[in-house]
């Protein structure tokens, strides 16, 4: 399908995409896909920027988010309205945001821009829109359908309409009694409401005209509210099911392979996300694990095996009903890879095990989290406490070295704390750990790649 060239001058709006917050800024585009920025919320870059804020309150606040993140993989649903009251290839920039990522994006035709948060661990793309019957606060203007002349609301009898767990022809928005409007709800209690539609998505360049994509499906959201910044409105899903940026352009033959490279929090340059061919991770160093389909399909679940530190490997293990402790390596989709979550999170024992070899590895002082969120810190003013390389072996013989920026942070002036927790609901492989990784996704071939990468140069 032939990419249009997006008319006129984008009207700026900027909404927050949760859980994985990234501004996409258009950085190369090609008849090989795309390339844009993914903007961390924390950065300078981004709109959600606090100048009064060191680096340590941001990191403690990002960690925060991570504990509150564990709720949103509680499975979210999409419901009724009713029942609740061609790009080939593309790649963009990713800016990190103390945990979650933020991508810029236009809608419509006039163009308007929307900084979203770009989300692994949600489908939906959508946006705050007029008649707005309760929204969140937002300090950019509200995207306004009636002023596009490419929206059109789609049919509940469409398939994108089945999609949805429960489907409604609706009527309390519009009085339209053929359009599908739908109910979103995240773990966090978060919601949005209103009218699914087609719309033209558009990708700006700064080398060149804007790469369009015609006739994406999104949701016109009417009645919105829950854990969102004033700063955007509106979230990009990049999760795995079938309304989801990324199985969007997999039908317009992006082949359904995205990848990006996140940048050290202590950077301020942006990372970047890349769809398409040119977001294909390979060569020298890569390693794939399989992913694993489960339910949802929201999720990309990897299996970890084991974790080594230095030369001793700890089997994967977590409790199951029929006993105490019980090894699950052969459990395929144990974990969930996220880029939305700073933290790791571990099964209670198994992170007990790990802290245990590392404290007898690391010949520092070992003292308490005064906040009570890192369960292994240690007394030092020096960034080198001998931290051993770690090591994740994933399924497939995919192994990936762990250095210490991507398990330890300092914390404080005289602490450096491990970046991994127990979690006995949910197992995510956090962001902190994906840093300077080329991170690849092919859901065609339904595998992961991860490459080292010195992000900052990528």
């Amino acid at each position: 399908m032939a990419l249009a060239a997006a008319p006129s001058t984008p009207t700026k709006l900027y909404f927050p995409l949760a859980l994985l917050a990234c501004f996409i800024l258009l950085t190369q585009a090609s008849s090989h896909g795309f390339t844009a920025d993914l903007i961390h919320r924390d950065s300078p870059l981004s709109p959600l920027y606090n100048s009064s804020m060191s680096h340590l309150d941001r990191l403690h606040n990002a960690f925060r988010r991570s504990v509150t993140r564990v709720h949103h993989f509680i499975k979210p649903t999409m419901t009724s309205l009713s029942s609740s009251s061609a790009a080939a290839n593309i790649q963009s920039i990713i800016i990190p945001s103390a945990g979650e990522y933020l991508m810029n994006v236009s809608i419509g035709t006039p163009p308007v821009e929307v900084l979203g948060i770009a989300d692994t661990g949600s489908d939906l793309i959508w946006t705050q829109c007029k008649p707005c019957k309760q929204c969140f606060n937002q300090n950019p203007p509200l995207f306004d359908p009636k002023k596009s002349y490419t929206y059109h609301s789609i049919p509940c009898q469409s398939s994108s309409c089945t999609y949805l767990e429960e489907a409604a022809c609706g009527t309390l928005i519009n009085g339209d009694h053929d359009t599908c409007e739908y109910s979103y709800r995240y773990g966090d209690r978060s919601f949005t409401r209103g009218t699914l539609a087609l719309e033209t998505l558009t990708v700006g360049s700064t080398s060149g005209r804007p790469t369009s994509v015609p006739k994406v499906v999104f949701g016109c959201g009417h009645e919105n509210g829950g854990t969102f910044d004033e700063s955007g409105s509106g979230l990009i899903g990049l999760g795995g099911g079938p309304l989801s940026l990324i199985s969007q352009l997999m039908k317009l033959t992006s082949g359904g392979k995205f990848s990006y490279c996140l940048v050290p929090t202590v950077n301020t340059a942006a990372s970047k996300i890349s769809f398409g061919s040119v977001g294909v991770v390979s060569g020298s160093g890569a390693v794939s694990t399989p992913l694993v389909a489960k339910n949802p399909d929201t999720f990309y679940y990897l299996t970890l095996e084991a974790i080594s530190v230095g030369e001793k490997r700890l089997a994967y293990k977590t409790k199951s009903p029929d006993c105490e402790e019980a090894a699950v390596a052969a459990n395929e989709g144990n974990i969930i890879i996220d880029s939305g979550t700073t933290l790791t999170l571990l099964p209670p024992g198994f992170h007990d095990d790990l802290v245990s070899v590392l404290e007898t590895a690391i010949n520092a002082e070992r003292v308490s989290d005064p906040r009570g969120i890192l369960s292994l810190c240690f007394k030092s003013k020096s960034d080198d406490i001998g931290v051993p390389v770690i090591t994740a072996h994933f399924s497939g013989g995919a192994d990936v070295k762990l250095q210490a920026l991507n398990t330890f942070a300092r914390m404080d002036d005289d602490m450096i704390c491990f970046t991994m927790i127990p979690s006995s609901d949910v197992a995510i492989f956090g962001n902190l750990a994906q840093m300077n990784f080329l991170v690849g996704y092919d859901l065609e071939e339904r595998s992961v790649s991860f490459k080292p990468t010195d992000c900052t140069k990528h």
